[in-house]
């Protein structure tokens, strides 16, 4: 059985840092592409950042210099680094796998970035 869950949300103030982990189990974590969405009151769920199996990193525009995706194959474990963290940040933050036709989700962490 496939889980995915998140820790390392929180509150912090604007400008602050929060370092999010996704802890995998039941699953080939290595060959999955890994990635950090979020999701805001009132708006669809957006992807924040990405990587690969082989390390490749893809990230939205708006977290572009401030937020780095980072994984641990071996632990089975994916990060996310968000620094200089704005209101418009705060979200449920979502880990998400996929391979091929598989994907799953975690339950999802709250970011509240406030003063």
């Amino acid at each position: 059985q496939v889980q995915l869950v998140e820790s390392g949300g929180g509150l912090v103030q604007p400008g602050g840092s929060l370092r999010l982990s996704c802890a995998a189990s039941g699953m080939r974590f290595s060959i999955y592409v890994m990635g950090w969405y979020r999701q805001a009151p009132g708006k669809q769920r957006e992807l924040v950042a990405t990587i690969t199996s082989g390390g490749s990193t893809n990230s939205a525009d708006s977290v572009k210099g401030r937020f780095t995706i980072s994984r641990d194959n071996a632990k089975k474990m994916v990060i996310l680094q968000m620094n200089s963290l704005k209101p418009e940040d705060t979200a449920v933050y979502y880990c998400n796998a996929k391979f091929m036709s598989n994907e799953y989700w975690g339950q999802g962490t709250q970011v509240t970035v406030s003063s």
